[in-house]
This record gives structure tokens, sequence and C-alpha cells, in this order.
């Protein structure tokens, strides 16, 4: 994985660019919105996986009960995300 941050007003924005190989070391509980600008990732959440690609908006509140995982399955993810920090 690798990005670019800009941090401002409690927010952080992030061009973030994803491999296949890439693995989440534990589940994410942080919120994030953001647009995915290419490629494909499965996103898995306790009750279901929601296919992202190219196109899509992504909103994902805060807290344990939107507790996700990524999982990469083209070459590359390319997407811009927002998070408070």
């Amino acid at each position: 994985m690798r990005f670019k941050a800009h941090c401002e007003q409690g927010r952080k924005l992030r061009l973030v660019e994803f491999v296949r190989e890439f693995q989440e070391p534990d589940w994410c509980c942080k919120g994030h919105f953001g647009y995915v600008l290419e490629g494909e990732a499965d996103l898995q959440f306790s009750d279901q996986t929601v296919r992202l690609k190219r196109g899509d908006g992504i909103f994902i509140p805060t807290g344990e009960n939107h507790k996700h995982l990524l999982r990469v399955v083209s070459d590359r993810f390319g997407c811009v995300l927002v998070e408070d920090l």
C-alpha cells in the first residue's frame, strides 16, 4: 500500500493505492468516505461482503458495528478516502 495524505481541520484526505498482496492485520473500525478510482476489491463486514469497483462511492461509519476488512481482487485498487483524525 502507498498513499499521499493531507490533514486539515481534524480530517485526513488520502489518495491510496493497494496492491493484490495487501492484507489488513486486523478489522478496521475507522470511518471512511470516498471514491474508487481504479480496480476492484471486496470489502468484508461481519455480515456481508461488498464488491467495490471504479466509480463506486464509499461510506463506512465509525465503530465496531461497521468493522471491515479490504481484500484487493484486481492487480491494483486505487481510491480517495476522507477520514476523521
